[in-house]
């Protein structure tokens, strides 16, 4: 009997193992979803960041000083911090625009190309990295130029009030 007992011990092992095994490939799969779903928010966040700034470097060049001024003598907070950016709106714009929407351009580049190489290392046995790396590229591009596009025209009808939020 006590030899039964001894050999039942390693199937019952073995078993155990083999569940936990199971178990650690699931969750290690999971992760790999949650962490691909976290980067995919990280680049949004990042064209979102970059659409943003670009926003307010054009509202500032297209806003006219006028209502602020009135805002100022009403004593209305942040009026005067808005007149600060239209007198300065050369070196806002540059800044916005040029400064942070290159670094969030570049950012999201290679964070892009992260991802595709994520999905492409899971995906290795199919052989369709090329067509992940170019829908990828596409993504990003076609967010960035549309988004942009969108908020400039945005940035050019409400420039008073994405001032003023500013």
């Amino acid at each position: 009997a006590l030899e039964e007992e001894l050999e039942e011990e390693p199937k019952e092992k073995k078993h155990l193992l083999k569940k936990s095994g199971q178990m650690v490939t699931v969750l290690q799969i999971g992760l790999c979803g949650l962490i691909l779903l976290a980067a995919f928010l990280l680049l949004f966040f990042i064209v979102a960041l970059g659409i943003l700034f670009d926003m307010v470097g054009v509202a500032v060049t297209a806003a006219d000083e006028k209502p602020f001024h009135a805002m100022a003598a009403k004593k209305v907070p942040g009026a005067g911090k808005a007149i600060w950016l239209l007198r300065n709106a050369d070196k806002v714009a540059s800044f916005c625009n040029d400064v942070v929407g290159d670094i969030c351009g570049i950012i999201s580049g290679a964070a892009s190309a992260v991802i595709a190489g994520q999905i492409i290392a899971e995906i290795a046995q199919t052989g369709r990295g090329n067509v992940v790396q170019l829908a990828m590229s596409g993504l990003v591009a076609g967010m960035t130029v549309g988004g942009k596009a969108a908020g400039k025209s945005i940035a050019m009808r409400c420039s008073t009030n994405i001032v003023f939020l500013t």
